[in-house]
């Protein structure tokens, strides 16, 4: 495109293919909108802001919020809660979306495909406010289903949402339910860019179904596999606030509590909202790291990475 733009010159091209660039409006204006201007409120941070002052009027302090942010022993806590969840989720929820398109990629029947691709991307579509109310119908302890088949085999019902010891392992299994066949798309869009000659040589050659996945299948996405895991490592911090607020509970509150709900915490529910700034640049910078030593370490080993 931008070859051919150069060619013939840019007003030629933008009228000859001005529909390409109208439907980049919205999302240009998505972006400017909702994640570039709201940036000139990271001010905030540094000052000791006053709703009723406004950003001009509000006193500096500096590095102040940072500084008591790392003297805080919540902080610790909280990171190490965000670290971990994120890291299981990594762990157990990346591969996930990978298994799922190489199942659905080796069906030949269409009909039972789409079904399947059905199947799976229903759960995206349902909110947390619903998964999160289902989660506690099938683990109350009186009435759910878990709880009752627990009994029926001569077990104590257990009291799973209350229970720090289950409560990051019910997080992560329903984060994968959720959003593991979502996930599949863009798997699925690599896998459907495979040369099919490819397979039909394997098949010559007398190559078996899971020898034709891991020598062709696999390697032939391994970067869209690796940009992927790039963009996940660099929202390490990032855990999303819904279904943890939903989930979380005082009992579980030492092992729950992470970045976006501790800074609903001190920053609408106490109007602190310099401190809550800062605790959003602290996750950012440390994304932002993330994001160039994981580019960085995949391009070495592997030479493809987001830039």
């Amino acid at each position: 495109m931008k070859a051919a733009a150069h060619k013939q010159g840019f007003l030629p091209y933008l009228k000859q293919n001005y529909w390409l660039y109208v439907f980049l409006i919205p999302g240009l204006l998505f972006l400017l909108i909702f994640k570039y201007v709201p940036m000139g409120g990271v001010i905030i941070a540094f000052q000791d802001y006053k709703v009723t002052r406004g950003f001009l009027g509000s006193d500096w302090v500096g590095l102040e919020h940072f500084r008591y942010l790392f003297q805080s022993t919540d902080f610790y806590r909280v990171l190490r809660n965000s670290i971990l969840i994120s890291v299981y989720r990594l762990v157990w929820g990346f591969p996930v979306p990978i298994l799922l398109a190489l199942m659905l990629n080796e069906m030949h029947s269409q009909k039972y495909k789409r079904t399947m691709q059905t199947i799976l991307y229903l759960p995206h579509f349902i909110s947390w406010v619903v998964v999160v109310g289902m989660v506690t119908n099938l683990l109350s302890p009186s009435t759910g289903i878990v709880n009752i088949l627990i009994e029926t085999f001569g077990g104590t019902p257990v009291s799973f949402l209350t229970s720090p010891k289950y409560f990051r392992s019910i997080l992560v299994v329903t984060d994968i339910w959720k959003g593991a066949g979502w996930g599949t798309i863009v798997y699925m869009a690599a896998m459907a860019g495979i040369d099919p000659s490819y397979y039909e040589a394997a098949i010559i050659d007398g190559a078996s179904r899971l020898q034709r996945i891991w020598y062709i299948t696999l390697p032939c996405i391994a970067s869209t596999i690796v940009v992927m895991l790039i963009m996940r490592t660099g929202s390490i911090l990032n855990n999303g606030f819904e279904q943890v607020y939903l989930m979380q509970n005082a009992l579980v509150s030492e092992v729950a509590e992470i970045f976006e709900t501790y800074t609903y915490q001190v920053g609408i529910k106490e109007g602190r909202f310099s401190f809550a700034s800062a605790v959003g640049i602290f996750q950012s910078v440390v994304g932002c790291i993330l994001l160039f030593i994981t580019n960085f370490a995949a391009k070495r080993i592997g030479g493809s990475g987001l830039w």
